[in-house]
């Protein structure tokens, strides 16, 4: 009946699921390759559902609060996606995921993302924060050329190290 339930960074493939998949999920990567039940990804706030959807009515099983949550997927969500089938393929003998890398090109195109929104937002705040870094580095590089070289080098090392952790 249910599945992922509190997912919190796990990586799951599977070939259908009862009501409440994906419930209170926080993290992680799930895909759905069959049916889903009612109230799908109720309480979702984090990680990533990609539900196949040939027939184009999973709106109607999705929890109605996350209706304005469901994207396309992006080339690399297609990437992420096709990866996990394969594996799963591999792995199981999956004759359903066979079947969708064998006509992958067509199969991508009824995946369905459940994107939830403060997820979407945090992603977006540690972009910007990357990027703030990124060039406050590019700055102080241009800084550091003035310096001797022996100065410079030990500067451009020690701001490495804090960025990469």
């Amino acid at each position: 009946e249910r599945f992922a339930v509190r997912n919190s960074g796990a990586s799951a493939v599977v070939e259908g699921v009862g009501d409440h998949g994906c419930e209170y999920m926080t993290g992680g990567r799930v895909v759905v390759l069959g049916s889903t039940g009612r109230n799908f990804a109720a309480g979702m706030s984090g990680g990533l559902a990609f539900v196949y959807d040939p027939d184009g009515d999973f709106r109607s099983r999705v929890n109605p609060q996350l209706l304005d949550q469901l994207e396309s997927l992006e080339a690399s969500d297609a990437a992420l996606v096709r990866d996990l089938v394969a594996e799963h393929a591999a792995r199981t003998g999956s004759s359903v995921g066979a079947a969708l890398l064998a006509d992958w090109e067509v199969a991508v195109t009824r995946f369905v993302k459940v994107f939830p929104a403060d997820y979407k937002r945090v992603l977006a705040d540690i972009a910007a924060v990357k990027a703030a870094i990124s060039q406050t580095f590019n700055c102080l590089l241009l800084i550091f050329a003035f310096l001797p070289a022996p100065q410079a080098a030990a500067c451009e090392a020690a701001i490495g190290n804090i960025i990469s952790g």
